[in-house]
Protein backbone atom coordinates (compact mmCIF):
# COMPACT_ATOMS: atom_id res chain seq x y z
CA UNK A 1 0.00 0.00 0.00
CA UNK A 2 1.32 3.42 -0.91
CA UNK A 3 2.00 6.14 1.61
CA UNK A 4 -1.17 8.14 2.42
CA UNK A 5 -1.32 11.40 0.52
CA UNK A 6 -1.21 14.60 2.56
CA UNK A 7 -4.31 16.73 2.80
CA UNK A 8 -4.45 19.65 0.40
CA UNK A 9 -6.24 22.83 1.51
CA UNK A 10 -9.76 23.18 0.07
CA UNK A 11 -12.03 26.18 -0.08
CA UNK A 12 -14.94 25.92 2.34
CA UNK A 13 -18.13 24.67 0.64
CA UNK A 14 -20.74 27.25 -0.16
CA UNK A 15 -23.74 26.76 2.09
CA UNK A 16 -25.51 30.09 1.58
CA UNK A 17 -28.21 28.47 -0.53
CA UNK A 18 -31.14 30.18 -2.11
CA UNK A 19 -34.66 29.22 -1.20
CA UNK A 20 -35.22 25.55 -1.96
CA UNK A 21 -38.34 24.20 -3.58
CA UNK A 22 -40.82 22.20 -1.57
CA UNK A 23 -39.11 19.08 -0.25
CA UNK A 24 -40.77 15.69 0.16
CA UNK A 25 -40.95 13.95 3.49
CA UNK A 26 -38.27 11.39 4.24
CA UNK A 27 -36.49 9.68 7.10
CA UNK A 28 -34.34 12.80 7.74
CA UNK A 29 -31.60 10.76 9.43
CA UNK A 30 -28.89 12.84 7.79
CA UNK A 31 -30.80 16.02 6.90
CA UNK A 32 -29.18 18.03 9.67
CA UNK A 33 -25.87 16.16 9.76
CA UNK A 34 -22.89 18.43 10.43
CA UNK A 35 -20.32 19.08 7.74
CA UNK A 36 -18.01 16.07 7.40
CA UNK A 37 -14.86 16.24 9.50
CA UNK A 38 -11.63 16.85 7.57
CA UNK A 39 -9.44 13.83 6.86
CA UNK A 40 -5.97 13.26 8.25
CA UNK A 41 -4.95 11.28 5.16
CA UNK A 42 -6.41 10.08 1.85
CA UNK A 43 -7.43 6.52 0.93
CA UNK A 44 -8.06 3.73 0.58
CA UNK A 45 -11.06 4.54 -1.58
CA UNK A 46 -14.61 3.39 -1.20
CA UNK A 47 -15.88 2.37 -4.65
CA UNK A 48 -19.49 3.30 -5.40
CA UNK A 49 -21.20 2.11 -8.59
CA UNK A 50 -23.92 4.48 -9.79
CA UNK A 51 -26.24 2.14 -11.66
CA UNK A 52 -29.67 1.75 -13.16
CA UNK A 53 -30.43 -0.21 -16.31
CA UNK A 54 -32.93 2.47 -17.35
CA UNK A 55 -31.45 5.40 -19.21
CA UNK A 56 -32.19 9.04 -18.54
CA UNK A 57 -32.60 8.77 -14.76
CA UNK A 58 -29.73 11.05 -13.79
CA UNK A 59 -26.80 8.65 -13.34
CA UNK A 60 -24.22 10.82 -15.06
CA UNK A 61 -25.55 14.07 -13.60
CA UNK A 62 -25.42 12.52 -10.14
CA UNK A 63 -21.89 11.16 -10.64
CA UNK A 64 -20.55 14.58 -11.68
CA UNK A 65 -22.33 16.63 -9.03
CA UNK A 66 -21.93 14.17 -6.16
CA UNK A 67 -18.23 13.93 -7.00
CA UNK A 68 -17.85 17.72 -7.01
CA UNK A 69 -19.72 18.05 -3.71
CA UNK A 70 -17.55 15.35 -2.11
CA UNK A 71 -14.47 17.22 -3.31
CA UNK A 72 -15.77 20.40 -1.68
CA UNK A 73 -15.84 18.49 1.59
CA UNK A 74 -12.16 17.65 1.24
CA UNK A 75 -12.48 14.17 -0.27
CA UNK A 76 -10.26 13.12 -3.15
CA UNK A 77 -12.58 11.73 -5.82
CA UNK A 78 -12.04 9.69 -8.99
CA UNK A 79 -14.89 9.57 -11.49
CA UNK A 80 -14.86 6.51 -13.74
CA UNK A 81 -16.71 6.92 -17.04
CA UNK A 82 -17.85 3.36 -17.70
CA UNK A 83 -20.31 4.11 -20.47
CA UNK A 84 -19.23 3.92 -24.15
CA UNK A 85 -21.29 7.05 -24.85
CA UNK A 86 -18.75 9.03 -22.80
CA UNK A 87 -21.44 11.28 -21.31
CA UNK A 88 -19.56 11.71 -18.04
CA UNK A 89 -16.46 12.88 -19.90
CA UNK A 90 -18.49 15.30 -22.04
CA UNK A 91 -20.22 16.64 -18.93
CA UNK A 92 -16.82 17.64 -17.57
CA UNK A 93 -15.76 19.44 -20.73
CA UNK A 94 -13.72 16.58 -22.24
CA UNK A 95 -14.06 15.64 -25.92
CA UNK A 96 -13.93 11.81 -25.85
CA UNK A 97 -13.22 11.35 -29.55
CA UNK A 98 -10.01 13.36 -29.21
CA UNK A 99 -8.54 11.22 -26.42
CA UNK A 100 -5.58 9.01 -27.23
CA UNK A 101 -6.01 6.89 -24.12
CA UNK A 102 -9.20 5.92 -22.34
CA UNK A 103 -10.37 3.27 -19.93
CA UNK A 104 -10.57 0.90 -22.93
CA UNK A 105 -6.76 0.90 -23.23
CA UNK A 106 -6.55 0.17 -19.53
CA UNK A 107 -8.95 -2.77 -19.67
CA UNK A 108 -8.16 -4.45 -22.96
CA UNK A 109 -4.85 -3.78 -24.63
CA UNK A 110 -2.65 -3.03 -21.62
CA UNK A 111 -0.99 -0.13 -23.43
CA UNK A 112 -1.43 2.28 -20.51
CA UNK A 113 -1.41 2.34 -16.73
CA UNK A 114 -4.22 3.86 -14.72
CA UNK A 115 -2.07 6.88 -13.82
CA UNK A 116 -1.47 7.54 -17.53
CA UNK A 117 -5.19 7.50 -18.37
CA UNK A 118 -6.50 9.58 -15.43
CA UNK A 119 -6.90 13.27 -16.25
CA UNK A 120 -7.60 16.16 -13.84
CA UNK A 121 -10.87 18.09 -13.96
CA UNK A 122 -11.59 21.76 -13.29
CA UNK A 123 -12.75 20.76 -9.80
CA UNK A 124 -9.92 20.69 -7.24
CA UNK A 125 -9.59 17.21 -5.78
CA UNK A 126 -11.62 15.46 -8.51
CA UNK A 127 -10.08 13.44 -11.36
CA UNK A 128 -11.55 11.56 -14.31
CA UNK A 129 -10.93 8.17 -15.89
CA UNK A 130 -12.44 8.93 -19.32
CA UNK A 131 -14.24 6.78 -21.84
CA UNK A 132 -15.34 6.91 -25.47
CA UNK A 133 -17.01 4.68 -28.06
CA UNK A 134 -14.03 2.29 -28.03
CA UNK A 135 -15.39 0.89 -24.77
CA UNK A 136 -18.34 -0.63 -26.64
CA UNK A 137 -15.93 -3.23 -28.06
CA UNK A 138 -14.73 -4.20 -24.60
CA UNK A 139 -17.92 -6.03 -23.67
CA UNK A 140 -17.46 -8.41 -26.61
CA UNK A 141 -13.71 -8.81 -26.08
CA UNK A 142 -14.07 -9.55 -22.37
CA UNK A 143 -16.42 -12.48 -22.90
CA UNK A 144 -13.58 -14.93 -23.55
CA UNK A 145 -11.30 -13.59 -20.78
CA UNK A 146 -10.61 -15.57 -17.62
CA UNK A 147 -11.98 -13.70 -14.61
CA UNK A 148 -13.72 -11.25 -16.92
CA UNK A 149 -16.00 -9.90 -14.17
CA UNK A 150 -12.97 -8.66 -12.21
CA UNK A 151 -11.28 -6.76 -15.06
CA UNK A 152 -12.26 -3.29 -13.82
CA UNK A 153 -11.26 -4.12 -10.26
CA UNK A 154 -7.77 -5.13 -11.42
CA UNK A 155 -7.46 -2.03 -13.59
CA UNK A 156 -8.26 0.57 -10.93
CA UNK A 157 -6.65 -1.18 -7.96
CA UNK A 158 -3.33 0.76 -8.26
CA UNK A 159 -5.26 4.04 -7.84
CA UNK A 160 -7.39 3.14 -4.83
CA UNK A 161 -4.90 4.36 -2.25
CA UNK A 162 -4.82 7.84 -3.82
CA UNK A 163 -8.54 8.56 -3.45
CA UNK A 164 -11.25 8.56 -0.80
CA UNK A 165 -14.16 7.90 -3.16
CA UNK A 166 -14.28 6.29 -6.61
CA UNK A 167 -17.61 6.79 -8.40
CA UNK A 168 -18.28 4.51 -11.38
CA UNK A 169 -20.88 5.84 -13.83
CA UNK A 170 -22.39 2.69 -15.36
CA UNK A 171 -24.00 2.32 -18.76
CA UNK A 172 -27.82 1.91 -18.90
CA UNK A 173 -27.83 -1.88 -19.12
CA UNK A 174 -27.12 -4.92 -16.99
CA UNK A 175 -24.41 -6.26 -19.29
CA UNK A 176 -20.85 -7.32 -18.59
CA UNK A 177 -19.54 -3.78 -18.06
CA UNK A 178 -22.12 -3.10 -15.36
CA UNK A 179 -21.37 -6.48 -13.77
CA UNK A 180 -17.70 -5.45 -13.68
CA UNK A 181 -18.63 -2.24 -11.88
CA UNK A 182 -20.77 -4.10 -9.34
CA UNK A 183 -18.04 -6.68 -8.79
CA UNK A 184 -15.42 -4.09 -7.86
CA UNK A 185 -17.74 -1.82 -5.85
CA UNK A 186 -18.25 -1.64 -2.11
CA UNK A 187 -21.75 -0.28 -2.65
CA UNK A 188 -24.32 0.79 -5.23
CA UNK A 189 -26.10 4.14 -5.51
CA UNK A 190 -29.33 3.82 -7.49
CA UNK A 191 -30.72 6.99 -9.08
CA UNK A 192 -34.46 6.54 -9.50
CA UNK A 193 -36.57 8.87 -11.62
CA UNK A 194 -39.83 9.75 -9.89
CA UNK A 195 -41.85 8.04 -12.60
CA UNK A 196 -43.88 4.83 -12.38
CA UNK A 197 -42.03 2.75 -14.98
CA UNK A 198 -38.70 3.56 -13.33
CA UNK A 199 -40.01 2.18 -10.07
CA UNK A 200 -40.95 -1.10 -11.74
CA UNK A 201 -37.43 -1.54 -13.12
CA UNK A 202 -35.64 -1.23 -9.78
CA UNK A 203 -36.66 -4.78 -8.80
CA UNK A 204 -34.65 -6.16 -11.74
CA UNK A 205 -31.57 -4.16 -10.75
CA UNK A 206 -31.82 -5.28 -7.12
CA UNK A 207 -32.12 -8.89 -8.30
CA UNK A 208 -28.88 -8.43 -10.30
CA UNK A 209 -27.17 -6.87 -7.27
CA UNK A 210 -28.17 -9.87 -5.16
CA UNK A 211 -26.80 -12.30 -7.75
CA UNK A 212 -23.48 -10.41 -7.88
CA UNK A 213 -23.36 -10.45 -4.08
CA UNK A 214 -23.96 -14.21 -3.99
CA UNK A 215 -21.54 -15.17 -6.76
CA UNK A 216 -18.86 -12.49 -7.15
CA UNK A 217 -18.81 -9.81 -4.45
CA UNK A 218 -20.16 -10.87 -1.03
CA UNK A 219 -19.53 -7.42 0.47
CA UNK A 220 -21.65 -5.51 -2.06
CA UNK A 221 -24.31 -3.31 -0.43
CA UNK A 222 -26.82 -0.69 -1.55
CA UNK A 223 -25.67 2.63 -0.13
CA UNK A 224 -28.97 4.26 -1.06
CA UNK A 225 -31.67 5.10 -3.57
CA UNK A 226 -31.69 8.66 -4.89
CA UNK A 227 -34.98 10.14 -6.07
CA UNK A 228 -34.32 12.26 -9.17
CA UNK A 229 -36.37 14.47 -11.50
CA UNK A 230 -38.79 15.18 -8.67
CA UNK A 231 -41.44 17.81 -9.39
CA UNK A 232 -43.41 18.78 -6.27
CA UNK A 233 -46.07 20.41 -8.46
CA UNK A 234 -47.25 17.06 -9.87
CA UNK A 235 -49.25 14.48 -7.97
CA UNK A 236 -47.63 11.64 -9.95
CA UNK A 237 -44.04 12.31 -8.83
CA UNK A 238 -45.15 12.79 -5.22
CA UNK A 239 -47.02 9.47 -5.31
CA UNK A 240 -44.04 7.66 -6.88
CA UNK A 241 -41.66 8.96 -4.21
CA UNK A 242 -44.11 7.92 -1.50
CA UNK A 243 -44.17 4.43 -3.03
CA UNK A 244 -40.36 4.36 -3.09
CA UNK A 245 -40.25 5.32 0.60
CA UNK A 246 -42.86 2.70 1.40
CA UNK A 247 -40.94 -0.02 -0.44
CA UNK A 248 -37.35 0.82 0.53
CA UNK A 249 -37.61 2.87 3.72
CA UNK A 250 -34.28 4.03 5.10
CA UNK A 251 -32.44 3.06 1.90
CA UNK A 252 -33.91 6.20 0.31
CA UNK A 253 -31.70 9.25 0.66
CA UNK A 254 -33.25 12.34 2.26
CA UNK A 255 -31.65 14.35 -0.55
CA UNK A 256 -34.01 14.63 -3.51
CA UNK A 257 -33.03 16.02 -6.90
CA UNK A 258 -35.70 18.31 -8.36
CA UNK A 259 -36.24 18.98 -12.03
CA UNK A 260 -34.47 22.19 -13.05
CA UNK A 261 -33.17 23.85 -16.20
CA UNK A 262 -29.83 24.28 -14.42
CA UNK A 263 -28.68 20.71 -15.11
CA UNK A 264 -28.83 20.91 -18.95
CA UNK A 265 -26.99 24.23 -18.66
CA UNK A 266 -24.17 22.61 -16.69
CA UNK A 267 -23.73 19.94 -19.38
CA UNK A 268 -23.22 22.61 -22.01
CA UNK A 269 -20.84 24.47 -19.70
CA UNK A 270 -18.88 21.30 -18.87
CA UNK A 271 -19.04 22.06 -15.14
CA UNK A 272 -20.82 20.59 -12.12
CA UNK A 273 -23.73 22.58 -10.75
CA UNK A 274 -21.73 23.32 -7.59
CA UNK A 275 -19.48 25.51 -9.76
CA UNK A 276 -21.94 26.70 -12.40
CA UNK A 277 -24.71 27.70 -9.97
CA UNK A 278 -23.19 27.27 -6.51
CA UNK A 279 -26.09 28.79 -4.56
CA UNK A 280 -28.87 27.00 -6.46
CA UNK A 281 -31.27 24.47 -4.96
CA UNK A 282 -29.67 21.77 -7.15
CA UNK A 283 -26.23 22.48 -5.69
CA UNK A 284 -27.76 22.39 -2.22
CA UNK A 285 -29.33 19.00 -2.91
CA UNK A 286 -26.07 17.44 -4.10
CA UNK A 287 -24.16 18.81 -1.09
CA UNK A 288 -26.78 17.24 1.13
CA UNK A 289 -26.39 13.97 -0.79
CA UNK A 290 -22.61 14.15 -0.33
CA UNK A 291 -23.03 14.51 3.43
CA UNK A 292 -25.35 11.50 3.50
CA UNK A 293 -23.01 9.38 1.37
CA UNK A 294 -20.03 10.24 3.59
CA UNK A 295 -22.02 9.33 6.69
CA UNK A 296 -23.33 6.05 5.26
CA UNK A 297 -19.98 4.96 3.85
CA UNK A 298 -18.26 5.80 7.15
CA UNK A 299 -20.77 3.60 8.96
CA UNK A 300 -20.23 0.82 6.41
CA UNK A 301 -16.46 0.82 6.97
Amino acid sequence: MSTPRPIEPRPAPLDDFDGAAEEPAGSHHYRNAPKPAPLNFHGPARVIAIANQKGGVGKTTSAINLGAALAEYGRRVLLVDFDPQGALSVGLGVQPHLLERTIYNLLIDGSATVDEVIIPTAVAGMDLLPSNIDLSAAEVQLVTEVGREHTLARAIKPATDDYDMILVDCQPSLGLLTINALTCAHSVLIPLECEYFSLRGVALLIDTIEKVRDRLNPGLAITGILATMYDPRTLHTREVRDRVLEAFGELVFDATINRTVRFPETTVAGEPITKWAPTSAGAKAYRQLAREVIAREAAAR
